[in-house]
């Protein structure tokens, strides 16, 4: 797979690509959209994966035709970090919420280490969780923070999820107004649809203490991650749009194909290419290096499955 070059483009409406933005707290993702939006000068930005306010880092944006490739980044894993405050619980399950309520310090100071690692190790692996009733999912048509919000009681399904690491780096014993809490800065990989609001509170829960999110940050999305993503406040923010071409490759397995294959594929037929059938996505890439699409191999053709205008193909491109 090819890496990202972060090639300059122009910023105009008809540039296309990803771009990575580091998320700074207080903003809402609709925020953050909304100001791309005017520094790109177009109405056609989306984002892969909602942060809450309060979380910071990474939000995956797609400009124009990128837009199409956010759908198979919603799916990918991610990777946060987040401290974890045992000890209390809240009713958004972050720091953003109302109190409910204190464990007593005796109770948190029996609390040892090896039972927050057991603690941690329960929740590892598959497990099915039940997301914070604060959240984006809906439920009847309403969104569950809007019920809440309401009045209404909410219950919402467990559901399956992997947690495919929960590394502790850090146990720390604090006290604050009178209250003894442990906080722990963990490192957590998961898939998608995991609420570490909700890691946070099971663990508490667990441990007879309550729990609750005190910071998140999010630094990796599928291939993508923090290192490459620039803040709303940088004065050349759009410059470093990614090209769709290199976030594709960086997504998907990269066939490159001849002039007639590509006008075959861009014309909605199927070319022939010696290749075993795929389930998945490929990347199909003209010989100049431009993004045609992305498509499967079925019975030894070419299917289209996302196409990509061909002005917008070669949007920062040299």
């Amino acid at each position: 797979m090819t890496s990202c070059d972060n090639r300059t483009v122009t910023s105009s409406s008809a540039a296309s690509g990803i771009l990575l933005v580091d998320k700074e707290s207080d903003w809402t993702s609709h925020d953050v959209v909304a100001k791309v939006r005017g520094l790109a000068g177009t109405r056609k930005v989306g984002h892969a994966g909602t942060l809450d306010p309060m979380a910071t880092g990474l939000l995956v944006l797609g400009l124009n035709s990128a837009t199409r490739l956010l759908t198979y980044l919603t799916g990918c894993d991610k990777v946060y970090e987040a401290t974890i405050r045992l000890g209390a619980s809240t009713t958004t399950d972050d720091a953003e919420g109302e109190l409910l309520g204190f464990a007593p310090e005796a109770q948190v100071s029996r609390v040892t280490d090896a039972d927050i690692e057991l603690g941690v190790a329960n929740l590892t692996g598959e497990i099915l969780q039940v997301p914070s009733s604060v959240s984006a999912i809906k439920v009847n048509g309403e969104r569950a923070y809007a019920r809440v919000r309401a009045g209404e009681h909410v219950e919402l399904a467990a559901r399956p999820v992997t947690i495919s690491q929960f590394d502790i780096q850090d146990v720390r014993h604090v006290s604050s107004d009178g209250h003894a809490f442990i906080d722990l800065d963990v490192t957590v990989a998961c898939s998608s649809g995991t609420y570490i609001r909700a890691l946070a509170r099971d663990l508490g829960f667990k441990l007879g203490v309550g729990g609750h999110l005190t910071r998140l940050r999010r630094t990796k999305v599928g291939p993508f991650d923090i290192s490459d993503a620039r803040k709303l406040s940088d004065s050349d923010l759009v410059s470093h749009l990614m090209p769709g071409v290199d976030a594709a490759s960086k997504l998907f397995p990269v066939v490159r194909l001849g002039e007639d294959a590509t006008t075959q594929l861009m014309q909605g037929k199927r070319p022939a290419i010696e290749h075993e059938d795929t389930d998945g996505p490929l990347c199909t890439v003209s010989q100049q290096g431009t993004l045609i699409g992305l498509a499967k191999v079925a019975q030894g053709k070419l299917v289209t499955l996302v196409n990509f205008p061909a002005d917008e193909a070669n949007a920062g491109k040299d």
